[in-house]
């Protein structure tokens, strides 16, 4: 039952990757940490005063950056790269594209204060296009982990993981209700429910809310299988063919443009293995604006009653289709 996933407590997933990383440098000397002027807001402080000689502040100067990284992996090393979002992808595509990706390099592109919870900066640093402009990249592995410990678990995980990764995470305090100790699979979508009714994707921030809409859901005697997309390339196809099979509905949620996010990746599974009505729960092809997190969710419809209202509509359809 979905009622029994219960939150630990809060924090920022920007804070599992200052954690994460840390950690991960401590079993592997080849991690290098790069800032963009922003070590503070990516919660680095601590990997800085551990590892001061392997800390890199190029300062803002964000191509740059993603170019030093492609040129320490050929000495063996394994940069993680640090910024916000915005300026981690749309800013310096032309340089992952060419530097990175192009050339299969071992950088982690790691991207906080994602999407509309980046709150008051408003929507020019609210990028909601992320996902889609790095999925799109040939060999480029995209993960988008749910709470502070998952977060921190990815963090770690990427760097065993040979090849160019994204990591995404976000500013605002938000529920922990994942294990503390768990062991992070790139590729492995990870279930919190098994349903036979309706599928509900989700990944990031919006895997709470799913969770928490599917309670509701259940109270209404609707059997609900909620699984978390956190790699959402590569995608686990299998996960979806077997839930969608069973199902035969499905809504999914992110903090996203709807167009070219993980929806779209789920419905392209569709369409090619067992085409199912799905609903999308995301932003509607429109840029944000200053707000709190909790209030942009609400406007943009990505708060719980929009997720319950999605796997009503979702459900409907299989009904009279």
């Amino acid at each position: 039952m979905l009622k029994e996933i219960q939150s630990t407590g809060s924090k920022d997933t920007r804070s599992g990757f200052g954690d994460g990383i840390v950690e991960a440098a401590r079993k592997n000397e080849n991690i290098i940490a790069l800032a963009a002027d922003l070590a503070g807001s990516l919660k680095l402080n601590q990997f800085m005063k551990e590892f001061p000689e392997r800390f890199i502040q190029v300062g803002i100067a964000e191509a740059n950056m993603m170019g030093i990284a492609a040129g320490l992996t050929i000495g063996g090393k394994i940069p993680y790269t640090t910024t916000f979002a915005n300026f981690s992808t749309g800013r310096v595509y032309d340089q992952i594209r060419q530097s990175i990706a192009y050339s299969g390099k071992n950088v982690k592109i790691c991207a906080s204060h994602a999407g509309l919870t980046l709150g008051e900066d408003g929507a020019t640093h609210q990028i909601l296009e992320d996902i889609g402009l790095m999925k799109m990249l040939p060999g480029m592995t995209v993960v988008v982990p749910c709470d502070y410990n998952q977060t921190k678990a990815a963090t770690i995980a990427i760097a065993d993981y040979e090849g160019p990764v994204y990591l995404r995470f976000g500013r605002p305090s938000w529920p922990i209700f994942t294990d503390a100790n768990q062991k992070f699979e790139i590729g492995k979508a990870q279930y919190f429910s098994e349903g036979n009714d309706i599928s509900i994707f989700a990944c990031g921030h919006m895997v709470w809310n799913a969770i928490q809409a599917g309670v509701i859901l259940e109270e209404k005697g609707i059997s609900v299988e909620v699984i978390n997309i956190h790699t959402v390339k590569p995608i686990d196809q299998e996960a979806v063919i077997n839930s969608l099979r069973k199902t035969r509905c499905a809504v999914t949620a992110e903090e996203h443009n709807v167009i070219g996010g993980m929806g779209d990746a789920i419905a392209q599974i569709a369409a090619q293995h067992i085409p199912t009505p799905i609903e999308y729960v995301g932003t509607q092809d429109t840029f944000g604006e200053s707000g709190t997190p909790k209030e942009l969710l609400k406007k943009y419809g990505l708060d719980v009653p929009d997720i319950v209202a999605a796997a009503e509509k979702a459900l409907n359809r299989k009904k009279n289709g």
